[in-house]
């Protein structure tokens, strides 16, 4: 679906154009067409592409989707791949936006996301004079974009796991800490996923040899890839606390496991001794000491309670009970 086809001179918006119009103020000097999709078919690919001279190995990327964050050089076509990640319902929901990008346009494509970017063609439109940058700084305003949704996230993430942090040495709650603690990580897998390749890609538009259509715009990229550290260092941070904070809890389990295992066996230990004097003076014999003792039985069962005591309170100082 096309979301807006408009076309920029010297940064100030020039008209909204038609589709088949595209390739006429492509030939315009000073001007660039930017172009937005939502979902797009393969027919529309193929007309874009027509259109502007796509290269066919990003087409065929963009048609497939499920693409790893990345930054790909054709010729003088730049083609990149990010992750829209949104929380719906408790879940992380990933999408994606793949832009590509020429000296004089830019397509951006938006898959299974309802994030649009109407802000950020907006923001755009408010600076003019960064706007006649050309599609390079375009380019950094949709990654910028991209990269500023993932900061609530993280600091969601955060968020739960500092309240996940104080439930852990609740009684009776380790099997729910756990499940807590595994649907965390998978969202800060999530996140990793999203975040660490495109950091890596990013690396490419603002050091060393920056594709021409970007040039103009590399301090700005540097910029994104410093927010990409910080997200890819808070991450890291996030996962190795929930590796200990996992640790901890199975640690508490094996306490409470191991105080109930020293309770069992007291009582255990109790009821082996009272059972082996029970055992010793049930025996069937005729001739047995204080058999014939009117107070043989009573005897019997002071010793068993004395026996019984004296060793309950060894286990009660123990602290096994």
């Amino acid at each position: 679906m096309l979301i807006n086809c408009i076309a920029y001179q010297n940064g100030r918006k020039l008209a909204d154009v038609p589709v088949d119009q595209i390739s006429d103020y492509l030939e315009r000097p000073d001007c660039f067409v930017w172009v937005a999709l939502k979902d797009a078919t393969p027919e529309e690919m193929a007309q874009m592409a027509e259109e502007f001279g796509l290269h066919e190995l990003a087409v065929e990327d963009a048609n497939h989707g499920r693409q790893r964050p990345k930054v790909e050089e054709y010729d003088d076509e730049v083609f990149a791949v990010m992750h829209l990640v949104e929380e719906q319902e408790g879940k992380l929901q990933v999408g994606e936006v793949h832009a590509f990008v020429g000296r004089n346009y830019i397509l951006s494509v938006r898959n299974r996301s309802e994030q649009g970017f109407l802000g950020v063609r907006a923001r755009c439109e408010r600076e003019p004079k960064m706007l006649a940058k050309g599609s390079g700084y375009v380019l950094y305003a949709l990654m910028d974009a991209v990269v500023d949704r993932y900061f609530p996230l993280i600091e969601k993430l955060e968020t739960d796991l500092e309240a996940m942090e104080e439930r852990i040495f609740t009684k009776g709650a380790a099997r729910t800490n756990i499940r807590r603690l595994y649907r965390l990580k998978r969202k800060v897998t999530v996140l990793k996923h999203a975040v660490m390749p495109l950091m890596e890609a990013t690396g490419k538009l603002h050091s060393g040899r920056v594709p021409t259509v970007c040039a103009n715009s590399r301090h700005y990229f540097r910029d994104v890839y410093d927010h990409l550290t910080r997200l890819n260092a808070s991450l890291d941070s996030i996962r190795d606390t929930i590796g200990t904070a996992i640790q901890v809890n199975l640690s508490m389990v094996t306490i409470d496991q191991t105080e109930i295992s020293k309770r069992l066996a007291a009582w255990a230990g109790i009821f082996a001794v009272a059972t082996a004097f029970a055992g010793i003076w049930g025996m069937n014999f005729s001739h047995m000491p204080e058999l014939d003792w009117e107070y043989g039985y009573l005897f019997g069962l002071g010793v068993i309670a004395a026996t019984s005591g004296v060793l309950y309170w060894q286990f009660k100082k123990a602290r096994w009970l």
